[in-house]
């Protein structure tokens, strides 16, 4: 079994590498000054920004952000997994590439290689073979699979029993185990993990059998297990990091790219679809598509098509799936989301609409950019400022986990312009708590008084308005201390110094008052221009004269009861700010 790369040998190999040498090959390199330069090869540029230094040992592009070392470079460039990589530059610098190995865990006498691959053999020649094939035999066929796809993809048959693959085989049983062909149970009896299912093996990128995934035979009762049944994670296969299929899309060429990589769900989706013709779908191992399937995608093509059912559940996840792939959505690479029509997966919608029909729908897949547009729109009046508030909140943390570029400035100007916010108002950390706020306990609408209420609902159609308040007024009201829901959204439009309703709103979108503002933004506004800025600065002055009235008469009680040099001063300081204008007389 192969051990790990020691990280001393990587640092020696990049060492001993001129990465110019590395480069050159795949990529014109034109001599400036210390340095070369070129067109970057992981974007469409006219001017070179590609720079690779070659005493340093890295390239960078200035145009798309990529850098990297001769490694990164064999691994993007060439589409090659880490190891991949390490072998061939080891192979050029004249190199062996070592290996360690775990001292408790012994080498087992056959690699798990080795041993995958013999196995799949027994699979194939008993789907061909074995007295029980008929049954699996007839379901391929009635999906509509012919021989040839059979063989491509290695497709098996594990016939029916408990030991059929631990006396065929005839290994060591711990190997077996370790490699996830057998189970065992708490009394430690061994046994074939697949049983009476048609068996499809899965490569990895170097055509290597890391693991199988079986599928029932239409018939079976409930003790027949689960539909699908895949290998556990072993030393060689993790099913975060594998697709199935990728090495049949690839063919047997290493290093080669796709123009695209279509995403479905199951084994049987990737087959049918290669079957009629459409060769370059993939899918994951009972799991969603996740950020580590993305980097495997992308370094083997620039466009990634999710094609999942149109229903509840295919809509879910995709969701889940668009998550997982904005983060590696650089220049120069495509996310596209494609949904079939209610009720059909994709094996029976091919047969139905044939390839032509299918690639019809691929070539109409909504980019990752409308779809989100799209669902977060969804059900949403965009006239309302609330629900123009709920798109910006909620397009906050998705709009973060896009990587700086094109992708992340278009989409956010587009969801600025549907928010009506200003695009920085984007970039804001999202509120993932709901906000503290000042006092022990949450004010709301219903403790606010009638003058509180009208001045919050002017605040929230208006936010400017917090801006035409006089200076020392606006100083004024920041210094009441009391956690009434006005005052709150007062220091909140203070501190933003925000004029759109929509930004002012999605700042309180975890907030329990969110619902009460929410409306008071969407109420018809009764006065405007001059006439509503008159209107506010008088109603502040006069909320704060009232506030400053009750504060001085519960210190005249709290006086006679309490006569403290403490309290008193308390009294006559708010004595002395009552004594003085709130603000200048209006003009």
């Amino acid at each position: 079994m192969a051990g790990r790369i020691p990280q001393s040998f990587i640092n020696e190999l990049l060492a001993r590498v001129d990465i110019v040498d590395v480069i050159e090959p795949r990529v014109p390199l034109r001599k400036a000054g210390k340095n070369h330069k070129a067109c970057c090869p992981f974007h469409k540029e006219k001017t070179p920004s590609f720079n690779v230094h070659s005493e340093r040992g890295f390239y960078k592009c200035f145009g798309c952000g990529v850098s990297g070392t001769a490694l990164t470079f064999l691994m993007e460039h060439d589409h090659l997994d880490f190891v991949e990589a390490v072998e061939v530059l080891a192979r050029q610098a004249g190199m062996e590439v070592p290996r360690t190995h775990g001292a408790a865990r012994p080498k087992p006498a056959l690699g798990l290689y080795d041993v995958l691959t013999q196995a799949a053999r027994l699979y194939r020649n008993a789907l061909a073979q074995h007295a029980e094939a008929g049954r699996a035999i007839e379901y391929l066929r009635e999906r509509g699979l012919d021989g040839q796809i059979a063989k491509r993809f290695g497709i098996g048959f594990a016939p029916p029993g408990w030991d059929f693959l631990k006396n065929a085989l005839r290994q060591s049983v711990p190997v077996m185990v370790e490699a996830g062909l057998l189970a065992q149970n708490e009394g430690g009896h061994t046994y074939d993990r697949l049983r009476d299912r048609i068996v499809f093996p899965i490569r990895d990128t170097r055509g290597r059998v890391v693991g199988f995934g079986g599928r029932t035979l239409p018939g079976e009762g409930e003790d027949a297990g689960p539909k699908y049944l895949n290998s556990p994670e072993t030393p060689v296969f993790q099913k975060a990091h594998e697709l199935y299929g990728l090495y049949e899309a690839r063919g047997s060429t290493p290093g080669v790219r796709l123009a695209q990589l279509v995403v479905v769900e199951g084994y049987m989706d990737v087959v049918a679809l290669a079957q009629h013709g459409v060769t370059n779908a993939v899918a994951t191992l009972g799991t969603a598509v996740a950020g580590s399937h993305f980097t495997k995608l992308y370094r083997n093509a620039p466009e990634v098509v999710c094609c999942f059912d149109g229903d509840q559940a295919g809509r879910a996840a995709a969701w889940r799936a668009l998550e997982a792939g904005l983060p590696a959505l650089q220049e120069g690479r495509q996310l596209r989301f494609a949904f079939l029509p209610d009720g059909e997966d994709p094996d029976s919608h091919i047969r139905s609409v044939g390839q032509a029909g299918f690639e019809a729908l691929l070539k109409n897949a909504l980019s990752a950019e409308d779809y989100l547009v799209e669902r977060l729109s969804q059900g949403r009046d965009l006239s309302s400022v609330g629900d123009r508030a709920v798109l910006g909140g909620l397009a906050k943390p998705l709009l973060a986990l896009l990587p700086p570029g094109a992708h992340k400035e278009a989409l956010r100007s587009r969801l600025a312009q549907l928010a009506d916010v200003a695009p920085t108002a984007l970039d804001q950390a999202p509120t993932a708590e709901p906000v503290p706020h000042r006092g022990p306990k949450q004010a709301t609408l219903s403790g606010e008084s009638a003058l509180g209420q009208r001045l919050l609902g002017h605040l929230m159609r208006a936010p400017a308005l917090y801006r035409c308040l006089d200076g020392n007024l606006a100083a004024a009201l920041l210094k009441e201390e009391e956690d009434a829901l006005f005052l709150r959204v007062a220091r909140r439009a203070a501190d933003m110094a925000t004029t759109q309703p929509a930004e002012l709103l999605a700042s309180f979108l975890h907030d329990p008052a969110y619902g009460t503002l929410r409306e008071l933004a969407d109420a018809p506004a009764v006065l405007d221009g001059v006439a509503l800025q008159n209107e506010f600065a008088e109603g502040v002055a006069r909320y704060v004269r009232k506030r400053r009235d009750a504060e001085r008469r519960k210190l005249a009680v709290a006086l006679r009861e309490d006569g403290s040099t403490e309290t008193l001063a308390r009294y006559w300081h708010a004595r002395r700010e009552g004594d003085q204008p709130a603000a200048p007389a209006p003009s």
